[in-house]
């Protein structure tokens, strides 16, 4: 299924994914800085969602209090709990 996440916070816009039975594919951020959020898509492409989240939940970008990849732990917290 593909979902789509409204970031709050960051330099991204949003953050398109597929959850296919638990593993995540095909990250897509719109906006943000392009080559660091391709490799994060990458790095996840394939991994649980739940062990994405574990990674990477909670990480800061300077004095903000959320980033990218919180952005994308957040939005798979969500897909995962909404089903």
């Amino acid at each position: 299924m593909v979902y789509k996440y409204s970031t709050r916070g960051t330099c991204s816009r949003s953050i398109e994914f597929e959850l296919d039975g638990g593993v995540v594919r095909n990250v897509r951020f719109e906006g943000g800085c392009n080559g660091n959020l391709k490799g994060i898509g990458a790095i996840v492409d394939g991994m649980k969602a739940e062990d994405v989240i574990a990674r990477l939940e909670g990480i800061r970008c300077g004095f903000k209090s959320t980033s990218c990849p919180d952005q994308l732990a957040q939005a798979l917290r969500k897909a995962v709990e909404n089903g």
